[in-house]
């Protein structure tokens, strides 16, 4: 007998803690007009989580796109790992489905945590060898999280030494009023830099009068004090 979201979402509920839930609540910020606003917590770590979705790695994506569309956040954060976990042992086909069906409920992917742990293998993943103008739509969007599935879809690309589009995406960003993007541009960036550090210097050159401080900051995380000095002053760096 196949189980069923239904019966998935009350397995995580038992799963609960009530302490753990109260500190999620505030780390993620859902707090009236924070970027979580109104999400729910369960209280599960993400190591259970994945876990407990190693379990049922044969999962229908319809009872999947059941989860996703939960209220709890950990219940969505199970459907992604599934998801991710799916499309990596996937054909082509299932890959396709799994794309379109993200693509299609980005409404539900709307925290940080999220994102992260998904855009790169399902969005990056499936466009490594296709064309990514899709991003660039993204990166564009009123939608926060949409922004930063662009920017974190690139991170798949990265690991594969293919910078062009994390750079692009990062130009288009740069004037973002997000903290949220200010933090994960300046992620990629770094992960550029590891690299290839001539070209993420090149990049930091040209904006790092202009960029956020954030952004930059985490750009440079990596450098030498002196280097990181010279940046976050603005200094001629040729």
């Amino acid at each position: 007998m196949n189980i069923t979201a239904t019966e998935i979402s009350k397995r995580l509920q038992k799963m609960g803690n009530k302490n753990d839930a109260r500190f999620l609540q505030g780390f993620f910020k859902t707090g009236v007009g924070q970027y979580g606003e109104g999400d729910i917590f369960l209280g599960i770590r993400v190591p259970a989580i994945r876990k407990f979705a190693k379990e049922y790695n044969n999962l229908p994506l319809k009872e999947v796109l059941s989860l996703l569309k939960s209220p709890y956040h950990e219940v969505r954060l199970f459907a992604l790992i599934s998801l991710v976990n799916t499309f990596a042992k996937g054909n082509e086909i299932i890959q396709k489905k799994i794309y379109d069906l993200y693509l299609a409920n980005t409404i539900y992917i709307n925290n940080w945590d999220l994102v992260d742990i998904s855009a790169p293998n399902i969005v990056g993943a499936f466009l490594l060898t296709r064309s990514r103008k899709l991003l660039y739509q993204l990166a564009k969007s009123k939608s926060l999280w949409e922004r930063r599935i662009a920017v974190l879809a690139t991170f798949y690309f990265i690991k594969n030494n293919q910078f062009t589009d994390s750079l692009k995406i990062a130009g288009i960003l740069l004037r973002d009023k997000e903290d949220l993007i200010h933090k994960a541009v300046g992620w990629m960036l770094r992960e550029v830099g590891k690299r290839n550090i001539k070209l993420a210097e090149a990049f930091l050159q040209k904006h790092c009068r202009i960029m956020p401080r954030t952004m930059l900051r985490y750009a440079i995380e990596r450098f030498t004090p002196e280097r990181r000095k010279i940046f976050l002053e603005g200094d001629d760096t040729r």
